[in-house]
C-alpha cells in the first residue's frame, strides 16, 4: 500500500509540474491570474445573489440554489482542511512558479474549485445547454489553481467533487 501511495504522489507531482511549469507564458499568466477569481468569495457571492435578485424565472431560483450550495459546500471544505492539513505546493516544491500574495492556508481541498462548481452546477441542471458555457469556466478555475502553484490535482478534483455533489443535492432537494 505504501508503494502505491508513493507512486500516486509521484504521478500527482508530475501532473502538477506540467500545469505549473510547462504551460507558462505571458498570455496564460494574465489569463489564469485574473480568471481564477471567478472561484473567489467576492465574485461567487455577488454573482449568485445578483442573479437571485434580478434574473427572471427560472434563473432567479437557480441563483438562490447556487448561493445556498456555495454556503453549504464550504462546510466540508473547512472540515477537510482541518483534518488533512496539506501544505500548498509552492511551499513543498521549491521550483514551483507562483504569483504575488499566494495563499498560506491548507491546500486540500481547493476552495475556489469547490465554489465555482457549487455555483455553476445549479445553472447547468436548470438548462443543460448552460454546460457549454459554464463548464469551461469551471474547468479554467480548476486548472488555474494548479497553474498558479496553489493546489495539487487531487485538491482540485476533490474540490470539484464537493462543489458538484453539494450543488446536485441542493438542486434535488429544493422544495
Amino acid at each position: 500500500m505504501r508503494h502505491f501511495l508513493i507512486r500516486l504522489q509521484t504521478m500527482e507531482q508530475h501532473i502538477f509540474r506540467w500545469f505549473n511549469s510547462r504551460l507558462h507564458n505571458k498570455f496564460l499568466n494574465l489569463f489564469f491570474y485574473y480568471l481564477t477569481n471567478l472561484g473567489g468569495a467576492t465574485f461567487t457571492i455577488i454573482a449568485t445573489l445578483a442573479v437571485w435578485q434580478f434574473a427572471p424565472a427560472p434563473w432567479g431560483r437557480a441563483g438562490l440554489q447556487a448561493a445556498v450550495a456555495l454556503a453549504i459546500s464550504h462546510v466540508p471544505v473547512a472540515i477537510v482542511k482541518k483534518l488533512y492539513p496539506r501544505i500548498r505546493p509552492y511551499l513543498a516544491i521549491p521550483e514551483t512558479i507562483t504569483f504575488r500574495n499566494p495563499l498560506t492556508d491548507h491546500s486540500f481541498p481547493s476552495g475556489h474549485t469547490t465554489a465555482i462548481f457549487s455555483v455553476t452546477v445549479p445553472f447547468m441542471l436548470t438548462d443543460p445547454l448552460m454546460i457549454l458555457l459554464l463548464l469551461p469556466f469551471a474547468l479554467i478555475v480548476a486548472v488555474s489553481r494548479m497553474y498558479l502553484g496553489l493546489h495539487y490535482p487531487s485538491d482540485v478534483l476533490v474540490g470539484a467533487a464537493i462543489g458538484t455533489s453539494v450543488a446536485m443535492g441542493t438542486f434535488a432537494l429544493w422544495p
